[in-house]
């Protein structure tokens, strides 16, 4: 309600006006002059407002979701499909503005042509846009990423801040924007670290010297794990992943339910697993440690 109030406001006025320019010859001349851009105008800013109010009700419900893959899918195809819906309504409204104009009315219709036929319309010099505007929409139906997601693209990493219909902006750890073309997610490969549920694993490595019994270090990591809030209790193992000369390196692996608690898991893990070697084995330590 209060995104339609002001559009709805001004077009009750613009009613009023009109049933008034009936019984007013000085109205009706004004009105006739000026009507013809301010009602195709208002009926823009009504139905625009409409959709934006009714995609941020939808939004509004997504919260009360159990199911935060569902939450995110709904809240993309949401923001996606409002701001298509609003785009071809602007497109739209200056087409109809234009045909008040008589010297721009051939503009006019061409505008409005070119809504259903826009891949002859706007040419080559906009094909990248063009291909962005439809990779959003593909986005959109096949999702490959959701809002929310963590994902990797060019060696940077982080969380799908927003979708765009032509391109995408993705917060990064140390809260820096990159802006990414939407037709990347579908011409190239990427990283997407919660495409599905069910949490993420990750590993340290630790590199002690030969010769320590692995099972007290084991037991010693699964109860710190265990202690751990971060971890959610699917994945927690220790392997020996390599072997040197003079050193064996320990691969510590575990499971958290996201991105953000994994990186705060793996650091942890491997500062409480140095301290528990210090304090009872120091000697397993390497030197360059």
């Amino acid at each position: 309600f209060a995104r339609i109030k002001r559009p709805i406001l001004y077009a009750m006025v613009a009613i009023a006006i009109s049933v008034a320019a009936e019984g007013n010859a000085l109205i009706a001349r004004v009105w006739e002059l000026t009507g013809r851009f301010i009602e195709p105008a208002l009926m823009g800013w009504v139905l625009f407002a409409l959709v934006k109010a009714f995609a941020q009700a939808m939004e509004a419900r997504t919260e009360a979701y159990q199911d935060e893959l569902a939450a995110r899918s709904r809240r993309t195809r949401i923001a996606i499909f409002s701001r298509t819906a609003g785009f071809v309504i602007v497109f739209v409204t200056v087409a109809l503005v234009l045909f008040g104009i008589p010297a721009v009315r051939n503009i006019g219709t061409t505008l409005l042509a070119s809504a259903g036929l826009a891949t002859l319309a706007i040419g080559a010099a906009a094909q990248p846009a063009l291909k962005s505007l439809i990779a959003g929409m593909q986005i959109a139906l096949t999702e490959p990423i959701r809002i929310g997601d963590y994902i990797v693209v060019e060696g940077e990493s982080g969380r799908v801040e927003d979708i765009r219909l032509s391109y995408v902006v993705i917060r990064t750890g140390d809260e820096r924007r990159l802006i990414v073309p939407t037709a990347k997610f579908l011409d190239g490969s990427f990283q997407n670290w919660t495409r599905a549920g069910g949490g993420i694993t990750g590993s340290v490595v630790l590199p002690i010297k030969p010769g320590f019994p692995l099972a007290d270090i084991r037991a010693a990591y699964e109860s710190l794990l265990a202690a751990n809030a971060d971890w959610d209790q699917r994945t927690g193992s220790l392997h020996v992943s390599e072997i040197n000369v003079g050193s064996i390196e320990l691969k510590l692996v575990m499971s958290a339910k996201g991105p953000t608690a994994l990186n705060r898991l793996r650091p942890a893990m491997r500062e409480a697993m140095l301290e528990w070697l210090r304090e009872h084995m120091a000697d397993a330590l390497c030197d360059d440690v």
